[in-house]
């Protein structure tokens, strides 16, 4: 029976440590999907599962375990980062920079509220476990990779700040839910009144909602003048898709295209440019059947086309002359589900789904351009991924020298990858790096990398935690955690009512993205019913998942 033993006791077998990494990851994920008051914890259980293996003497070798711990952080921060990039910098626009700045009290609140807990407890509680137990007050497990990837940096040798991180995560959770219900029951907040808001404003960027016209020409000034001198004359973005002369033919227009009076025209615009276009070019018109096909001598056709050739990426529509070149419009893009309007400024991204309006042979023409071969985008594009990564490392390895500091500051295996998956998911193109990878692809990736480094964090932590938790400070972790949570969320959540007037289904979003914590996004979108906790959650979770991270591995390297 030396071949169980060695499997299940050898911390230097490899076998011994995959089946315990397996073992700790399948039943944490399973553990997980149990809900208690309707809130689950997900795969953040693996780290209780690994404790409770550590405890039990289940251990692996301590380098093996540090290397998986620091691999499964590199990937799931750089995928997070993949994710966010291309909204991160767009985030901060119109109504963005105000939620955004609400968002940002919160975290600057969080860490204030546990540096006044540190010192009134007069150093009772270290600061490495502080930034612990705050990492799991705002169930943030990427903060809790970078402070201990900080503190390899320092050398430190006291306990495992996952104890910390683990006692205060449950009530994070449940705190920051408890906030929510709070906020409304102090702002007398009318949940009916509230969802009627959201009905009544308009969510979406007029100035990307496509908007579609049909116009008459009425304006005389116009006659004899080309689609292309028009536009330059009204300077505002529209397409014309379809044009019905004088003879009753539609026909397919080009930016060469010469306009007479009565012209029909069918125009694909930005919303908030439609009633500029009406006024210089004539009123709106019914019953013109624009999909008409028996009297065209060459049938049209209108088709959406996948990009997916790499040639393509990082190209504006202007560049690629389809009107002048195909004799094909662009009427519209659609990107991660939503329609953007084709601008000629608008840049091209491998997955994007295309509107294509023309002849059948020209829209062929234009599908072969554009790749439209979904089996392309079955493949991650896994050089972008190591390309990243290895210059995020390098980029983290970089010391940066701080004023009063007397040790210069890395930002590390955590700090370091994200700020450059930001970078390259929002202009990767302009160096030719694809970056595109499906939805399930990258949640695969991402969740791979946060069970590995959840698992070696608690199996590494599990041999000291009951000692922590019974005999040690365990029960006031779980206080200062619970404090770090609400107080900020309450006093931001106020604030954001009554000085900017928030929606509340907006602000649930909000809470949980500042908090990035998932599961207080679904009891938002329970509680809302619509998209609006949504929209707050990704408006907010770019930056602060920055900004936990950030911040977390500046408390350690600034104060520890």
């Amino acid at each position: 029976m030396n071949w169980l033993n060695d499997l299940l006791l050898n911390p230097d077998s490899i076998a011994h440590i995959v089946a315990l990494y397996a073992f700790v990851i399948a039943m944490g994920v399973l553990l997980g999907k149990i809900k208690i008051f309707g809130i689950s914890l997900g795969v953040t259980f693996v780290l209780f599962v690994g404790i409770l293996a550590g405890h039990f003497g289940f251990t692996g070798n301590l380098s093996i375990l540090s290397f998986v711990q620091d691999f499964g952080l590199i990937l799931f921060v750089f995928c997070i980062g993949l994710q966010v990039g291309p909204s991160f910098f767009s985030s901060f626009k119109k109504g963005g920079i105000a939620m955004n700045m609400i968002a940002l009290g919160i975290v600057g609140l969080n860490i204030v509220v546990a540096l006044a807990l540190y010192f009134a407890l007069q150093g009772r509680v270290d600061i490495p476990m502080m930034v612990g137990i705050l990492c799991g007050a705002v169930t943030n497990t990427p903060g809790l990779g970078a402070a201990n990837e900080a503190l390899v940096q320092i050398n430190y040798n006291g306990p495992q700040i996952a104890n910390g991180y683990a006692c205060a995560y449950p009530l994070g959770v449940m705190g920051i839910i408890l906030s929510m219900i709070a906020i409304r029951l102090l702002c007398s907040i009318d949940l009916a009144k509230e969802a009627n808001d959201i009905q009544k404003c308009e969510e979406d960027n007029p100035h990307m909602k496509p908007f579609f016209l049909s116009l008459e020409v009425h304006n005389e000034a116009l006659v004899g003048k080309t689609l292309h001198q028009i536009n330059n004359f009204l300077s505002r973005d529209f397409v014309c898709s379809r044009i019905k002369k004088s003879d009753g033919k539609i026909y397919i227009p080009t930016a060469k295209t010469v306009i007479e009076i009565n012209d029909k025209l069918f125009i694909v615009c930005a919303e908030d440019d439609s009633e500029a276009i009406i006024a210089f070019i004539g009123p709106q018109i019914g019953n013109v059947d624009w999909e008409e096909q028996e009297r065209q001598e060459k049938p049209m056709v209108s088709r959406r086309i996948l990009v997916t050739q790499s040639d393509i990426n990082g190209k504006t529509l202007g560049e690629l002359h389809f009107n002048s070149m195909y004799g094909v419009n662009i009427t519209r893009v659609n990107r991660s589900g939503m329609d953007l309007f084709a601008s000629r400024q608008l840049v091209l991204q491998v997955g994007d789904r295309v509107m294509v309006v023309g002849p059948q042979d020209a829209v062929d023409r234009v599908a072969s351009l554009l790749g439209n071969q979904l089996k392309r985008l079955d493949h991650p594009n896994i050089m972008t991924i190591f390309v990243g990564i290895l210059c995020g490392i390098f980029f983290g390895s970089l010391p940066f020298a701080i004023p009063g500091v007397p040790t210069p500051v890395k930002l590390g295996l955590a700090g370091g990858p994200l700020i450059i998956a930001i970078l390259i998911g929002r202009f990767g193109h302009k160096f030719k790096l694809v970056t595109y990878t499906t939805m399930s692809a990258n949640l695969m990736l991402r969740e791979v990398g946060l069970v590995l480094f959840l698992a070696s964090v608690g199996i590494k932590a599990g041999g000291s935690f009951v000692h922590t938790v019974v005999e040690g400070d365990g029960l006031l972790y779980v206080g200062i955690g619970f404090l770090i949570t609400i107080i900020p969320i309450i006093i931001m959540g106020i604030v954001a009512r009554w000085r900017h007037n928030l929606n509340y289904f907006t602000l649930m979003g909000l809470i949980a993205g500042s908090n990035t914590d998932p599961p207080a996004l679904a009891y938002a979108n329970q509680t809302a019913n619509n998209d609006a906790p949504a929209v707050g959650y990704s408006t907010v979770y770019p930056l602060a998942m920055f900004m936990r991270i950030l911040t977390a591995q500046l408390l350690i390297l600034l104060m520890a």
